[in-house]
């Protein structure tokens, strides 16, 4: 079994360690480009819906949390 963390940065993006799948905005299937990716929560990113830093400059706030996925 493998072990996906998801942590939620406070005022920042998703941190999700581990690879996968996800199916993008056309419904096409994509390959996350890493073992790790940054998923944008402020929704300013020119590179959605990976995190490219915008939330710094428009001043997102949320809170923070982390999860613990176990796949089999």
């Amino acid at each position: 079994m493998a072990n996906v963390k998801i942590k939620v940065l406070e005022n920042g993006p998703y941190l999700i360690d581990g690879s996968g799948t996800y199916t993008d905005a056309d419904g096409a299937t994509q390959q996350t480009p890493g073992k790790s990716v940054a998923l944008c929560r402020c929704g300013q990113s020119g590179n959605l819906p990976f995190c490219d830093g915008s939330h710094k400059a428009c001043g997102f706030n949320g809170g923070a949390t982390e999860v613990d996925i176990e796949t089999s």
